[in-house]
């Protein structure tokens, strides 16, 4: 027992690793003279594969135990100081013992401590996954994140619904430690966002005050510039120097679209524009994206044409009527405050696509659009439905992103939204250079990929919620028949969604 015992521990610890980096050196060697049987380099990279995810769920491990004891740590010097002791001065002390014996500073030591504690204390089903290898150390630290704003109840509902299968509304498809931990965060924020006590308008308003410019000097003679910015203006601004930079691509230009977007900025901010009102920079015209008179390269190409920069808002109906303040979806981004989003769907029909949803299940209801084609209404609501591209862990939301067939055309894949997916192309291209093949979705699995090892992986999905009713305005009966109060007839919500078509 004691300290003997955790030395012993450790010591087996690093044995057992060292027989680990000797399988794998040992397969790399067989693998190379042949004398595995069967499928000698298969059978290296299976036994590599197995060697990083055991990896993985150790290293959890390892963050569950340091976690735990720098809690119990601090838990141990604060019972045996004097009670008079001053907090501030002890708590610094812990720090700098914690920052010390892990050799890092003593910021990082103060945020592990404050993490361990809401993990120890508040999220026992994220310590209990983490401490079991199915969430990361990043994962948990996310949970932390996201829950620290919450009440203990809200916290409890968060982790239930993303670790807990038997919760009342469980998350859809990727299991949260089965995700990059960047994802998990969108989809935690995502909830977050929905089920806080305070308004998201509240939040908001006092966000807005918030707003600035940062600037951060980096290495090479580059330099950071990033602007805290309310979403919709950080959207548009985003999707509208993508679109410029874009309609400047061709056979003669060399830059890539990264370049270009960087370049249409400082131009946009730099210059003095010759827009039609003599104003400078990026969005000061009349024209429906405010670039009418940007010259993006720098290099004297005068006007330029105006994209459309093509965002999807999706507004739970009653929101939009005033009924309720239940946030709106920003595609790219996610909750919005409803203010923000009645004012893009009354304002923004140039450059965003209105997308009511189903008061009674969530399910999209219908899709405001300038024409009508088969296919731009199927990408549409592919775009809807997966949000980005389907590969595990890829981000990547952009127009960009290409429909393909999951079962091909010619083997019998017809062509509809229940055989199609929208990967980037990027995932389109290695789709269709390597083994990678997509996977669609059955009655007990969600879709995903199955590797060139025959690994599968789950895709990401939407948390798709249903709206909230208006306390008045609570549905009864068949859920195909509403039975609302006189200030929102049926005739007159069918008229209003007729009138948005």
């Amino acid at each position: 027992m004691g300290k003997e015992a955790v030395a012993r521990a450790f010591l087996d610890i690093e044995s057992a690793l060292a027989v680990l980096d000797a399988e794998v050196g040992a397969a790399a060697g067989a693998g190379s003279d042949g004398s595995l049987e069967a499928d000698p380099l298969r059978a290296v990279g299976d036994l590599c594969l197995d060697v990083l995810a055991g990896s993985r769920r150790v290293e959890a491990n390892v963050a569950g135990l340091k976690a735990r004891a720098a809690v119990t740590y601090a838990d141990t010097v604060q019972a045996v100081e004097a009670p008079d002791a001053p907090v501030q001065a002890q708590e610094m002390a812990v720090r700098a013992e914690v920052a010390c014996a892990l050799t890092i500073g003593d910021r990082a030591a103060g945020a592990l401590l404050s993490q361990a504690h809401m993990l120890t204390t508040v999220l026992p089903l994220t310590f209990s996954a983490l401490q079991a290898g199915t969430i990361s150390w990043q994962h948990a630290r996310v949970m932390a994140d996201e829950a620290a704003t919450l009440d203990p109840a809200g916290a409890a509902a968060m982790e239930a619904h993303f670790l807990d299968p038997g919760a009342l509304d469980p998350a859809r498809g990727c299991p949260a430690g089965e995700m990059p931990a960047s994802r998990f965060r969108h989809k935690a924020r995502t909830w977050r966002e929905r089920h806080h006590t305070e308004s998201i308008e509240q939040r908001h308003a006092k966000g807005v005050l918030d707003r600035r410019v940062e600037y951060a000097p980096d290495q090479d003679g580059m330099a950071w510039l990033s602007a805290y910015l309310p979403a919709d203006q950080a959207a548009a601004i985003w999707n509208r120097t993508t679109a410029i930079a874009r309609g400047l691509q061709g056979p003669d230009e060399d830059r890539t679209l990264t370049q270009l977007r960087a370049d249409v900025v400082a131009t946009a901010l730099l210059s003095s524009g010759n827009t039609g009102h003599g104003g400078e920079g990026l969005g000061t015209d009349d024209s429906p994206d405010g670039t009418a008179g940007v010259d993006p390269t720098g290099y004297g190409a005068g006007r330029v044409p105006s994209p459309r920069a093509q965002v999807l808002v999706t507004v739970p109906v009653f929101s939009l009527l005033g009924a309720t303040d239940e946030p709106a979806m920003l595609d790219g981004y996610g909750p919005i405050p409803t203010s923000m989003a009645r004012d893009l769907v009354a304002n923004g029909a140039d450059s965003f696509y209105r997308v009511l949803v189903d008061p009674r299940d969530g399910a999209p209801l219908e899709i405001g659009r300038t024409s009508y084609r088969l296919t731009k209404a199927m990408r549409q609501w592919l775009r809807l439905r997966d949000g980005k591209c389907p590969f595990p862990g890829c981000s990547n939301n952009s127009l960009d992103n290409e429909a393909d067939h999951l079962l091909a055309w010619a083997k019998g894949g017809t062509t509809g939204v229940s055989n199609l997916g929208q990967p980037c192309p990027k995932h389109h291209r290695l789709r269709h250079s390597s083994a990678w093949e997509p996977t669609p979705a059955t009655q007990d699995e969600p879709p995903g990929w199955m590797s060139p090892s025959g690994r599968p992986y789950k895709s990401e999905h939407q948390d798709w919620e249903p709206p909230h009713w208006p306390a008045d305005l609570q549905p009864r009966g068949h859920p195909d028949f509403l039975h609302l109060g006189l200030s929102l007839g049926e005739d007159g919500l069918d008229s209003f969604l007729h009138a948005l078509a």
